[in-house]
């Protein structure tokens, strides 16, 4: 158990999240008409980057993380089920070939993910994209002549689980030799986003790459599309965004894909305290056995001393029969 202080700062966490959980459904109720929807909700990321018509967006956001590694000119959504899972996780994942500007294809595979098993499903997928280039039947000849395939990952509200711990909000991952950190296959790259540790503020946007993860992260707090966006891009995408466009249905979507999220913060927020919680309880265990250690050898001491055992119970705060079996 938490002592004193430490278990009343814990439970304000949780009773504070989970106040602002309710009072940004109660604000949600009662606002008939917010301006901008989140675009990292389920809903959200579908309806600006899941579409044919809206893949001009897709494209601008994708050049900007590779930083002029890849320029992409077009993209094709692959209607390919490889991953079977979705449904399970709850995840958005796209599917999609493109082409680059010098005429060469690859794969993509962009996710707003959570975090159970993280990097070990975003290997799985990757690995899965190459797997599935193979040639049914006799592959003889093949060659193994595969494409490129980089995943990229969009988290929101959490950093990179699995005991990584950076402020880097850009992780570009490829495989390298450990020793030299030469690259050993460049064509099998991860990237992932950590919106969490994105903090820049709007006069610190210098590059698109960072207006483009500002407006992920504050385009749903925003009343009005700001000066420092004004850019073909992006006024596009907050068009696309404005939550008057929606018909009825897709506001109950959006509603409810809102509430999932906060949900899901207000679970982790949850499991956070309890690891601290079991943290907390297994460090004061250890130190009452250092103690009571301690306890026992002093208490020998005065034993043989030939300290009477009702003055070494007195000294020591150990019980009678504790200190009969020393020896």
């Amino acid at each position: 158990m938490f002592t004193g202080f430490q278990g009343c700062y814990y439970l304000s966490l949780l009773r504070n999240y989970q106040n602002y959980v309710h009072q940004n459904l109660l604000i949600m109720k009662q606002q008939a008409t917010p301006v901008f929807i989140d675009p990292t909700t389920d809903f959200g990321f579908k309806r600006i980057f899941g579409t044919e018509a809206n893949k001009d967006l897709l494209i601008s956001f994708l050049n900007e993380l590779f930083r002029g590694r890849k320029v992409i000119e077009d993209l094709y959504y692959n209607k390919n089920e490889h991953v079977g899972d979705t449904e399970e996780f709850g995840t958005v994942i796209f599917d999609l070939t493109c082409t680059a500007s010098d005429g060469e294809q690859f794969i993509i595979e962009v996710q707003r993910a959570p975090q159970t098993n993280l990097k070990k499903r975003m290997l799985y997928y990757g690995s899965k994209l190459i797997a599935d280039q193979a040639p049914k039947g006799n592959r003889r000849g093949w060659g193994y002549t595969i494409s490129e395939v980089y995943v990229i990952v969009l988290l929101d509200g959490f950093p990179m689980p699995d005991g990584t711990s950076s402020t880097d909000y850009l992780h570009d991952i490829c495989l390298c030799n450990r020793d030299s950190g030469e690259v050993f296959y460049e064509h099998l790259g991860f990237i992932y986003v950590e919106l969490i540790n994105f903090t820049k503020g709007e006069q610190e946007l210098a590059v698109d790459l960072d207006r483009w993860l500002h407006v992920l992260k504050n385009t749903s707090k925003m009343d009005k599309l700001p000066t420092y966006l004004r850019k073909p891009v992006f006024e596009k995408l907050f068009a696309i965004a404005a939550y008057t466009k929606l018909n009825k249905e897709e506001r109950d979507m959006y509603n409810a894909s809102l509430k999932n999220k906060w949900d899901a913060e207000s679970i982790r927020q949850t499991a956070i305290l309890e690891q601290e919680k079991a943290r907390e309880k297994g460090l004061q265990e250890g130190r009452k056995e250092g103690e009571h250690q301690k306890a026992l050898a002093i208490a020998l001491k005065l034993k043989k001393m030939d300290m009477a055992v009702e003055d070494i119970v007195q000294a020591t705060g150990l019980s009678a029969e504790e200190i009969e079996e020393l020896k």
